[in-house]
């Protein structure tokens, strides 16, 4: 079963606030203090289970209390949940879980905007670099992702699919920042009727319409409603959801040049030896405890593993990989060291 997490604010445009937290597990993504924006609310979502499944729930509920640092944020549980009348058909709709983030506008109605990832992205750098951009949205912008493919000679919505989609190359929901608010209010363009229809109202046309011809689940409804809404969209480039299709032969993601930003592993591949470099992102992440040297505890072991995937394309560009880690890990001490400076400055 796929799980959901995600942060949120019920303020407009927030950027929410943490205690010099390292910012790259994404079970443990809260967004940094911006200069530019304050709020009043910081909020972690997870979507992890049915509602029967008390299991899963017990042992989320002990995970999430076994972190050290877990009473400097604030994390709510909601059990999966779709609309009574079709719920069967969502739950099965790809993964159980994975058509959830389609129904986030109508179940939080109170949460303004919120970035939604799937549980196989890991944050290279701090969140609040992502959700920075929504401030730079226009104001027929809802929401924004990334594309799904940079190169069309490799790209699957444009040679395979049987339904419209967003742009060239179609678009990736693993990373999506929503602005809820606005798509609540929004009347969607589509080509099922002449009206225009709210968010609510045309899910369920759009899934009896296609559902014969959707290969991957809810993503594809949101390249259909994109597609008829191009204007809406807002589209952060490929290093905010890097992925093996990016690199698998040889590197594609252009704007890569400064380094990931945020690792998505799709189709198992931290799990499996299919691409070792994704793999040993993940496991230098699990195996690292907070609270011990970054660099020695982290990158440097990182480094050591990923130059044994040069056998492969994503590993003969694997500095990708650890520059913007390396980034933030001297961003973190960094400010770490000016706030002792500035500490030591007012004993004097």
């Amino acid at each position: 079963m796929t799980s959901t997490q995600f942060t949120y604010s019920k303020q407009q445009f927030p950027i929410a606030r943490s205690k010099s937290l390292p910012p790259w597990k994404n079970t443990k993504n809260i967004p940094l203090r911006s200069k530019r924006h304050r709020v009043d609310q910081v909020g972690l979502g997870f979507l992890p289970y049915l509602p029967s499944d008390h299991w899963t729930f017990s042992k989320t509920v002990i995970k999430l209390s076994s972190w050290e640092f877990h009473q400097k944020f604030k994390y709510t549980l909601y059990p999966i949940s779709f609309p009574m009348e079709n719920a069967a058909e969502w739950r099965k709709l790809f993964k159980p879980c994975a058509s959830q983030r389609l129904f986030l506008p109508l179940i939080l109605k109170d949460v303004d905007s919120l970035l939604y990832v799937d549980t196989d992205i890991l944050f290279l750098r701090p969140v609040d670099d992502i959700w920075s951009f929504l401030g730079q949205f226009n104001s027929s912008q809802i929401a924004a992702m990334a594309p799904e493919h940079e190169e069309p000679r490799i790209g699957w919505y444009n040679r395979f699919a049987r339904h419209p989609f967003y742009g060239k190359t179609g678009i990736n929901s693993g990373v999506m920042l929503m602005n809820m608010t606005r798509i609540r209010n929004k009347r969607f363009k589509n080509d099922m009727t002449p009206v225009s229809l709210h968010w609510g109202d045309i899910l369920m046309p759009l899934l009896k319409k296609y559902k014969l011809n959707i290969t991957w689940g809810d993503q594809d409804l949101l390249n259909i409603v994109f597609s008829h809404n191009p204007e809406s969209l807002f589209i952060f480039p490929c290093p905010w959801n890097y992925r093996p299709d990016h690199c698998i032969y040889g590197s594609n993601c252009n704007k890569a040049e400064d380094g990931i930003f945020i690792l998505h592993g799709n189709r198992g591949v931290y799990h499996d030896e299919k691409q070792p470099a994704f793999r040993a992102v993940y496991r230098a992440l699990t195996n690292y405890t907070f609270g011990d040297d970054l660099i020695h505890s982290l990158l440097y072991p990182l480094e050591l593993e990923l130059q044994k995937t040069l056998h492969t394309y994503c590993g003969r560009i694997h500095k990708l990989f650890t520059k913007q880690l390396a980034k933030s890990i001297d961003d973190l001490y960094t400010r770490q060291s000016n706030q002792v400076t500035d500490w030591q400055s007012r004993d004097c």
